[in-house]
Parts: structure tokens; sequence; C-alpha cells
């Protein structure tokens, strides 16, 4: 059973806190002793504001320097997991971890002489089918100047024209004129499944990240490739740094047989687990792909298959991220994200800082590294897991 705490106010020092256990709920007082509880610390931010607004130079935004205040308190933990995102910021962590947002389907990255660059158009999206390639410059959006703004509120002005059509001003390499792309801004799905026969027999999947949308997307591609003849697969997990944990488990149980896929356990010793039921127990030799960038719901991936014996793990030793996020808005649309429990592979290991020792432990070939893009044949991981499912 999944307990939720609810912090609803701060008074003298003690925390009252909502525990929502079941539906019932409970007030429980808990004694506070955080960092603003001790009037030291609120006199010291108090003289910095006094010192800033006295002497500094520059122009004061009230409201950023609050922002500050969040951030810098969760930076405080020293926890690269845990963040504060603002309400801009938490919008655009969502669209991502979601896997779909309102926007033109592609992905976008400053441009160093001004404008945003599209880093990537993505096949099948809006913009692309208007005519939008990889390597394009936007220098406005509706006449609207978007040269000086920042990323942000360039995605947030294509956001708001949601199921319109906007008109936006393009500059491409080699071109001296600019040309006018006008885009329909609708609800766009992010791929994050690829895949394709590499042989008669042989399917190959590839995941980039564990999104909302990404367990669909796998079944999909699963059912496509089974219909092409598939008898063995290779699951490519390389590179993956993780994503939903409803995401990753939705997916292992069209893999797994029946048992347990994962638990966590949190700073009180509670613990919860994700099982599978075995329905769609995959029957055909499965090889998993890793490498030293496969983190968090990746390594849950390969840790699960490996303790249920029901593939291979090639490649070199994950990442070693064993610990848990949870992301809570806050009622001023800001938000939250904390480390909150740690997790274990079915057999009741921790990889947290250790990662996930493959089966078969081969290197990508040091002529390969850095290459921008690696075929099939020349790619010496893949092809040892071809060896491993074949024989």
């Amino acid at each position: 059973m999944k307990h939720k705490e609810y912090a609803s106010g701060v008074l003298t020092g003690i925390l009252v806190v909502t525990l929502a256990v079941g539906g019932v709920k409970f007030v429980q007082q808990r004694q506070y002793n955080g960092v603003l509880s001790d009037s030291s610390h609120v006199q010291k931010i108090e003289y910095l504001e006094k010192l800033i607004d006295q002497e500094y130079l520059g122009e004061v935004d009230n409201d950023e320097m609050a922002e500050g205040v969040y951030a810098g308190l969760v930076y405080g933990l020293g926890d690269v997991y845990s963040r504060y995102y603002t309400a801009d910021e938490y919008a655009q962590e969502t669209a991502s971890t979601d896997g779909a947002y309102a926007g033109i389907g592609v992905s976008i990255q400053k441009n160093k002489n001004g404008g945003v660059q599209i880093a990537e158009c993505y096949e099948g999206g809006p913009g692309a089918d208007a005519g939008l390639q990889t390597g394009d410059v936007i220098t406005a959006i509706n006449d609207t100047d978007v040269t000086d703004m920042e990323l942000s509120d360039v995605v947030s002005l294509i956001r708001e024209n949601k199921d319109k059509t906007i008109v936006l001003t393009v500059f491409r390499e080699n071109e001296e004129k600019s040309r006018e792309i006008s885009v329909d801004v609708t609800d766009v799905e992010l791929p994050s499944v690829f895949g394709e026969m590499l042989d008669k027999k042989t399917g190959y999947i590839q995941i980039t990240q564990f999104t909302g949308v990404t367990p669909q997307q796998y079944k999909d591609m699963f059912v496509e490739l089974k219909d092409k003849g598939m008898e063995r697969l290779v699951i490519d997990l390389r590179d993956n740094p993780g994503g939903l944990l409803t995401s990753v488990c939705d997916i292992l149980r069209e893999i797994l047989p029946e048992g347990l896929i994962v638990y966590t356990e949190d700073k009180d010793g509670n613990r919860e687990e994700e099982t599978c039921d075995g329905k769609n127990k995959l029957n055909m030799p499965l090889a998993v792909l890793v490498n030293e960038n496969s983190a968090s719901a990746s390594e849950i991936f390969a840790g699960a298959v490996q303790d249920h014996g029901v593939g291979t793990i090639v490649g070199t030793t994950t990442y070693g991220k064993g610990v848990v996020q949870e992301l809570r808005q806050l009622s001023d649309g800001s938000a939250v994200k904390l480390t909150v429990s740690n997790y274990y592979t079915p057999n009741g290991n921790s990889i947290n800082k250790v990662g996930i020792k493959p089966d078969v432990e081969v290197k990508l070939a040091s002529v390969l590294l850095n290459k921008d893009e690696i075929t099939h044949e020349e790619d010496n991981q893949l092809q040892e897991a071809l060896n491993v499912i074949e024989n």
C-alpha cells in the first residue's frame, strides 16, 4: 500500500502532517527542527536581503530571489538527484517524463548567434510534416522576435498556441534569406522506442527512456516485429538514463514470469513491491544490452531480467543509481523532487553506486568511441549479444 504525506503547515516548530492511508486521513504532529526554525538563520536571510537592497548595483527581482532560496534549500542536501523546480521548469519536466506534450514535434536548443536551433525533428511530427529540418534556426514565432529569449520562454510561446497554427521565421544553413513555415501546434508523443528486424528471425528494440508512453510504444513495436517473424530479441538499453518506475514495470510485465519485479524501502523501513503475474512471459531467447550510462529504470530492467534468468545481460557495468525520487507539485505550481527510497532487485540486491554487472562483459571497441554513428555490423557489443541468443 502506498502512503503519501502532504505537509499542510508549519506552526511554532511543529510540522503538521496529513497521512493518507487507504483513503483514511490522520493528523500527526512531529517536532520540526529544520533550518528556518532557527531564528539565527531567519535573521541572516533578512540581513542579506537588506544588504542587497542597500548595496546591490543591479536590478532586483524579489520573485526570482525567493525561487533562489527554495532551490538553495534543496541544493543544500548535497543530493544530485533532488532539486527544486519553478512552475515553468516543472511543466517542462512533466512533459519530458510523460513523453507527450503540446508542441510541434521538435527538440530545440539555444543557438549561439541568437534564436533557437532545432536539435532533432521527430519523424511524423507536425514540424517534420511542415518542412522543418534538423539544424534550422528559428528567430521569430508569429512575428514575435525570439532571438534573445530564454529557451523556456520559447517553449511556452509555442505551447500557449495549442490547437492553432503558428508561423516560424526560419534560417537554414547555406541560405541567405529566411523562410516562413506554418506549423500546427498539437499533442505530440515523443518516440522512445525504436525497432527493426536484423535478420529473418532476430528482432532489435532500442528503448531510449522510460516515459509514460513508452510501454505502449514497446508493445506496438513487439507486435510489429513478431508479425515479421521474430523468434529472438535484443533489447538495447545503452545510454538510457531511466525514467518512470511505472513505465519500466509495465514493460517487464510483458517479459517476466510470475514474481517480484522490484521493491523499495523508505527511511522508515516501509516496503513497497512491484510484481508480475507472469501471464505474458517472454518465450524466446533474450539479450539486454547495457553500458555505464544505463541508469535507474534501466538498471531495474536489467536486474529483474538477470535475477529471473529470462535473458542475458551483455555490455559493461551500469551506472549504479539505486534510489527513487518522488516529484511533488506545490500549491503555486512549483515542485520539488526528493530522493525518498532505495530500490532492490528481486533477489534483494542494492545496486546504488555499484551497478548491474553484465553476464557477458564486453566493452565497446575503442575505435568506435568517438564515432557519431555506428553501424550494427561494426557494433561489437551488439554482435556479442547476437552470438548469445543465436547459440
